[in-house]
């Protein structure tokens, strides 16, 4: 007999990177006094700074300006780590990268710079850490009902 705890049905994730530095704030974020109850993990952390990001115009464009100057100056084959993101987050990512500000003739960015983009305009909010807990409580809603990501 299974034990009670280990479920049946566990959301799947997909598995992808950040860069260095901003997954090193995802983690402190994690290790926070104010993630409890329930403790968010990195897939809810980056899957909350993506819906952050791409579902409201300014943030978009926070994040398009992020890419073409600051993350353009930064070497192009920095380090990442490895995370995981939730599905609905993932195919928000996916819309970004087929949007047309990555489209020719702009330069494309690939999905993980725009995933590292959208940690980035989180962590520059100035209530970045709170938001993004916010966020992944109402991602967390969304998925327990089945409705995929909370667009604020």
């Amino acid at each position: 007999m299974a034990h009670p705890i280990v479920r049946d049905e566990r959301a799947s994730t997909v598995r992808t990177s950040v860069w260095i530095e901003e997954h090193d704030w995802l983690h402190r974020l994690y290790k926070s006094p104010d993630n409890t109850s329930p403790k968010f993990r990195i897939p809810d952390l980056l899957s909350a700074c993506v819906a952050l990001t791409l579902s409201q115009p300014e943030n978009q464009r926070r994040l398009v300006e992020y890419l073409s100057t600051r993350h353009a100056l930064r070497d192009p084959h920095g380090p990442g780590r490895s995370c995981d993101i939730f599905p609905a987050q993932f195919d928000q990512v996916l819309d970004a990268h087929r949007a047309a500000w990555n489209r020719f003739p702009n330069p494309m960015f690939e999905i993980e710079h725009i995933l590292t983009g959208c940690v980035a305009v989180a962590m520059a909010m100035s209530t970045g850490g709170e938001l993004v807990l916010r966020q992944a409580r109402d991602n967390l809603i969304a998925r327990s009902k089945g409705t995929g990501a909370s667009m604020n």
